[in-house]
């Protein structure tokens, strides 16, 4: 009862917080403005839509995290790791009303990801081990400087991995709420047992999905820069504390982070920043241009997240090895079948 009321109680004030920011971001004139001029544009939306989205989720999340801290402070973590998770979280927020309002270049933009991941560091978050899938456990006792380097480059690629996959109306917030969601699952089993996690997790499926309802499409309003590396932030986080479950986190974001994947080195093979640079490759426009549309784009990768996600409960190191393998050959599987049926639809252009 407890989980169900904080379930409901975060994603009410969700609702709330976000219809307030959705009416200061209009009156402050912090809007994300279409981009008709640029074909290939990441922007698809025809009017401007209120930013700061994000900021909704940051005081939903934080201000129950911070009323009920006994449970999340019941089990091995401490004051510290909560004051170094909320001080990241406050460095993204602000960088993000700062980009929302100002349009930061990329080189700007990097710096508060990486002052959120020094911030978890400075709370005292470490890797101690890593599990082996093929048996036993990697211990890290004695590499801590490769601990912090590991969660720095960890927390770096889910916030860059949710940034670039914020280009559909829901779509990063519903990852979000399925991540949260399949967390505290995976925390509640008898073999994890982590009442404590299972309470931040359950509270990012909240927040996320009462502003999913402002954001579903047609959205009313954007996560911003803030709020889409939030999410990344948070499960990433999440992921460390409950023990360096990162199997689970890459089963739920194992597609977008594929596609994030194959942007870098795409971009880098025809001599591109892949920072810098933005176009309409992704995978989730491919299925938008192929008329998928974008709320049956958003159920796609959905369905895909919560499926792979939950088959990590039930399967052990080597089963999530495999289940990862398996994503990855869809996920080729969907770039070979998208090209060839982009250069389909090209030439019968073409011919017309």
């Amino acid at each position: 009862m407890f989980y169900l009321f904080i379930f409901l109680a975060s994603l009410l004030t969700s609702v709330g917080l976000t219809w307030l920011v959705k009416g200061l971001a209009t009156r402050w004139q912090i809007m994300d403005q279409p981009d008709s001029s640029q074909p290939q544009s990441r922007k698809i939306h025809d009017h401007p839509v209120p930013l700061l989205g994000g900021l909704a989720i940051f005081v939903s999340y934080f201000l129950f995290l911070l009323v009920f801290y006994r449970h999340f402070l019941s089990g091995n973590l401490q004051w510290s790791h909560l004051l170094g998770f909320l001080g990241g979280a406050l460095i993204i927020i602000i960088g993000g009303i700062l980009d929302d309002k100002y349009d930061l270049p990329p080189s700007r933009q990097i710096i508060f990801p990486i002052l959120a991941s020094i911030a978890i560091l400075a709370g005292g978050v470490e890797i101690s081990k890593l599990t082996n899938p093929w048996g036993g456990v990697l211990s890290l006792a004695n590499l801590k400087i490769l601990g912090s380097v590991l969660i720095i480059l960890w927390l770096l690629g889910m916030m860059y991995t949710t940034k670039l996959l914020d280009g559909l109306d829901g779509l990063v917030s519903s990852i979000g709420a399925i991540g949260g969601f399949i967390i505290f699952l995976f925390t509640l089993t008898t073999r994890y047992y982590q009442p404590d996690l299972a309470f931040a997790a359950i509270l990012l499926t909240g927040s996320a999905l009462g502003f999913l309802i402002f954001n579903w499409h047609p959205a009313k309003i954007f996560l911003g820069e803030g709020g889409s590396l939030l999410i990344g932030y948070i499960l990433g986080v999440l992921a460390i504390i409950s023990g360096a479950k990162i199997a689970i986190a890459l089963l739920v974001m194992g597609l977008p982070i594929l596609d994030v994947v194959w942007t870098i080195g795409r971009r880098l093979f025809g001599g591109q920043n892949p920072f810098k640079f933005s176009d309409r490759r992704h995978l989730h426009h491919r299925l938008l241009d192929l008329g998928l549309g974008q709320r049956g784009t958003v159920i796609v990768f959905c369905s895909i997240s919560l499926l792979f996600g939950l088959s990590g409960l039930f399967l052990q190191s080597q089963g999530k090895l495999l289940a990862l393998l398996v994503l990855a050959f869809i996920m080729l599987l969907l770039i070979i079948a998208l090209s060839l049926l982009g250069n389909y639809k090209r030439y019968n252009q073409t011919k017309k």
